[in-house]
């Protein structure tokens, strides 16, 4: 099932069901007016939206034309959003390129942080940084939509609290983020508001590329209209989205439609490229001695996406483009 948000002005936009090819759609107001509330009442809003997908895709049911333009983020807020970083090949390659080790620690206990969640961007949506200066990258991710999620829930009853997927762009200022890592309190300003896919999809939809908590698929992006990279999301994530939701519950419960991220997608394989523009610059720095790809200017577009074997889009791709 794919359901999406159409932005109607509101702040929570409103729920849709989309059919499986992304062309039609159909609001569901007799059902949950915002996916936000079919969250938190699943069980009961579950079938009756899965009763519309099928007929969606059967054609009994005609919709709308659906405009991904006029669509917001699946949650246009949440009340959490917490980003891992689940790929070893990434973290060890940032940490190599400026001489440090990896620590023992980093290949049982999660990387973690807690960003904003108050203003997510749709897939369409600008990305506005006033200053190139602040080293303007995006970050290609997985994500995963929660419901409500006991304190100290383990790894094999928190893959049962996974309800829906997006893909993400997780904008990063990386000439911000140093001097605020410095103070030794976590960031702000180096992470402004993130991007999601046009829609959110359970994970039956997925089929066996859906296993073990992880989506076995490569993740596209395309920087400027050039492959960047399109490892697959499944191959290389050290910790899987049940084990990332139990080190978020660690110390507290997590509410329905807490959106939980996997940290850019990376491969051990460098064939594969990157999801974002610092990997590629620290694997410069590692060959070469030094970076030689620039971070994102105004007027650079970035697209991510995952297709499925007959070349479909699974979740609508996100197109961004950098603005003053």
């Amino acid at each position: 099932m794919k359901l999406a948000s159409l932005n109607t002005g509101g702040r929570d936009g409103t729920l849709i069901v989309t059919n499986r090819e992304l062309t039609r759609y159909v609001a569901v107001p007799k059902v949950a007016t915002t996916l936000q509330h079919a969250l938190e009442h699943w069980e009961v809003c579950l079938p009756q939206l899965k009763e519309l997908y099928c007929e969606l895709n059967e054609g009994t049911l005609e919709g709308n034309p659906l405009n991904i333009n006029n669509l917001s983020a699946p949650l246009p807020r949440a009340y959490q959003w917490l980003d891992g970083s689940a790929y070893l090949s990434h973290v060890e390659r940032v940490r190599k390129a400026r001489g440090a080790e990896m620590p023992a620690s980093l290949l049982t206990d999660p990387l973690m942080y807690q960003g904003g969640s108050d203003t997510f961007l749709g897939p369409r949506n600008t990305i506005h940084a006033t200053d190139e200066a602040w080293g303007i990258d995006f970050e290609s991710e997985i994500a995963v939509i929660t419901d409500d999620v006991p304190l100290g829930c383990d790894a094999n009853a928190a893959a049962n609290h996974i309800k829906l997927l997006m893909l993400v762009n997780d904008v990063s200022l990386r000439n911000l983020i140093p001097a605020e890592l410095a103070k030794g309190f976590g960031f702000i300003h180096g992470k402004p508001p993130c991007a999601f896919s046009p829609v959110a999809v359970t994970p039956d939809e997925l089929g066996d590329d859906w296993r073990d908590s992880k989506l076995h698929r490569p993740l596209v992006t395309t920087f400027n209209d050039e492959l960047f990279g399109d490892p697959n999301a499944g191959a290389d994530m050290q910790f899987s989205f049940a084990q990332l939701i139990q080190h978020a519950a660690k110390t507290r419960p997590l509410g329905s439609g807490t959106i939980i991220g996997s940290g850019t997608v990376s491969n051990h394989d460098v064939a594969r490229g990157c999801s974002c523009l610092v990997e590629r610059r620290v694997l410069e720095i590692i060959e070469h001695g030094e970076a030689k790809t620039q971070f994102m200017k105004h007027g650079d577009r970035i697209h991510i996406d995952m297709l499925d074997d007959n070349g479909h889009s699974i979740f609508g791709s996100i197109e961004q483009v950098v603005v003053p």
